[in-house]
């Protein structure tokens, strides 16, 4: 659906005429053309968009919560960060399967089950975290429960929301520029989920910590319902019996992957533990710091969505030249947090982070994606989220415990790992080769 205000805040116009041919000469190799059996009809795409924005919405408000809500009820650093693992661990071996099977069996029935099986994961979570505060339930036992529905069950929910929109999206734009524009466009709506979240989660803390875990599943559950009534399921013509796999080390997709995890790793080895910094820096009580945090992830939400939203459309550029600009302006970020300074400074950092990934990630997405088939995109985009997903297998578990041998030590491995994203992607030759123009013939 080619909505105004989708066209007037992303800047991206759809060209999905089924029977358009293209040509692409050079390392970026063709958009492919849509077989004449799998018509693509009236793009849905401002509803897609509103699908990962309501699941990246309810993710975002929560983690304005989760430093104070683990002291809350008795969570150590390291318990948090387990739990944030083992959820990407469900992201990263499932991600792959839902873009797949969003071209197999759906859309529709994929993210009517995800964003079912989320609400019904955070309303699991709310009840067990009122038991907590409670102290009704606690200890090993309560650890557990909560890293079975926050990490198990919302990770599976969440793995098949963002390939199947990505994959959508592959589907139906043709030429590199409107490749990139949509691909900015995900990253745009999770910009602003960030900047809502953040500002919903730290106002509504401030009523009690119980009140944004009620809210998180009642945004689910709306996110799914509009779905069931609102997207146009596909005909059995348009839907693909067997999707072909994308291979990890395919040398098409290889070094996009390696740029992306290293830019992810540094953004989830911050995640974490920024409320804790913000806590134990500023010296603040959980309300405060949950205010806080807020603040931090808006602004870095902000500068995301900007980069997204206006930037990138406005630039123009090949998805290599946005991944290195956006690895140099993330790398002064991660710099200006690392000293112990004032909260300003730290916001700023968090600014600069944001602005750079904003800039980065379209490039990072969109750039394999031209080099894949129609039938791949839903492999493709799986790839893409597991890739992403397997950075935070780690990261929080290894930041929260590099906090707690020395806080600074977090934001310097962010750093050097924003430092040699910046490198490789200055070297490699698949990103040192300007691609050729895309050309689309009627």
């Amino acid at each position: 659906m080619r909505t105004v205000l989708h066209n007037w805040v992303f800047g991206f116009r759809l060209n999905s005429s089924p029977g358009a041919s293209r040509l692409v000469k050079g390392p970026m190799s063709p958009l492919k053309t849509p077989s004449p059996a799998t018509p693509i009809k009236r793009p849905q795409v401002g509803l897609m968009l509103g699908a990962v924005f309501l699941v990246y919405l309810a993710q975002m408000t929560l983690n304005p919560i989760i430093a104070p809500l683990a002291r809350e009820v008795g969570l150590a650093e390291w318990q948090v960060g387990v739990m944030i693992s083992v959820a990407a661990i469900c992201i990263m071996i499932s991600s792959q399967f839902w873009g797949r099977k969003s071209l197999s069996w759906g859309r529709k029935p994929v993210l009517i089950g995800a964003l079912t099986l989320a609400m019904l994961s955070m309303v699991a979570f709310a009840l067990l975290a009122r038991l907590g505060m409670a102290g009704i339930l606690g200890g090993v036992g309560l650890f557990l429960l909560l890293v079975l529905v926050r990490g198990v069950f919302f990770g599976l929910a969440m793995a098949a929301v963002p390939p199947t929109a990505q994959a959508y999206i592959a589907d139906v734009t043709e030429t590199e520029e409107a490749r990139v524009r949509g691909m900015a466009g995900m990253g745009a709506v999770q910009g602003i989920a960030m900047i809502s979240g953040s500002i919903i989660g730290g106002l509504l803390a401030g009523f009690g910590l119980m009140v944004p875990l009620i809210f998180v599943p009642c945004v689910l559950a709306v996110g799914a319902l509009l779905v069931l009534v609102l997207l146009r399921r596909e005909s059995p013509r348009e839907l693909l019996e067997n999707p072909p796999h994308v291979r990890l080390w395919d040398s098409r997709v290889w070094p996009f992957l390696a740029a992306g995890f290293g830019m992810f790793t540094a953004l989830g080895l911050i995640q974490v533990i920024a409320g804790f910094i913000i806590q134990d820096r500023f010296s603040l009580d959980s309300r405060a710091t949950a205010v806080a945090t807020a603040a931090a992830f808006l602004v870095s939400g902000i500068g995301l969505a900007g980069a997204q939203a206006v930037l990138v459309p406005r630039l123009g550029w090949h998805p290599h030249r946005l991944l290195r600009a956006g690895a140099a302006v993330a790398l002064l970020g991660f710099a200006v947090m690392i000293p112990t300074a004032g909260i300003w400074l730290f916001l700023l950092g968090m600014l600069g982070v944001g602005l750079g990934l904003g800039l980065a990630m379209p490039g990072y997405v969109a750039g394999p994606s031209l080099l894949m088939t129609r039938e791949e995109q839903g492999a493709m985009a799986g790839l893409i989220g597991a890739n992403n997903a397997a950075t935070f297998v780690l990261a929080p578990t290894i930041g929260t415990a590099l906090y707690t041998l020395w806080p600074p030590l977090t934001l310097i491995l962010s750093a050097v790992l924003m430092l040699a994203v910046l490198c490789f992607t200055s070297l490699h030759p698949r990103f040192r080769v300007i691609p050729a123009e895309v050309n689309v013939e009627s």
